[in-house]
């Protein structure tokens, strides 16, 4: 289940094009790896191309979650089916 993904884009002076993703994802979803759908499929493909597998992702400490009461409410509303 995601509910928020974020891709930010960074041209490095180096020469390459760094992009970096951030969701926010709900329990209980399936795995994008599993899916059947074409556009999971294609996206897949993209990652395939355009990552690196040598390079380990970071995981960063949350030190402020600052979320919309409403959106909240949406999200505490889809966690609970």
């Amino acid at each position: 289940k995601m509910y928020v993904e974020s891709v930010f884009k960074e041209k490095n002076p180096d020469g390459y094009t760094y992009f970096y993703w951030y969701s926010v994802q709900g329990e209980g979803g399936n795995a994008v790896e599993e899916s059947e759908s074409y556009i999971d499929k294609k996206h897949i493909e993209y990652w395939d191309e355009c990552i690196d597998p040598e390079y380990k992702p970071v995981d960063m400490k949350l030190e402020e979650n600052l979320i919309a009461p409403a959106v909240e409410r949406i999200i505490g509303q889809n966690t609970e089916n």
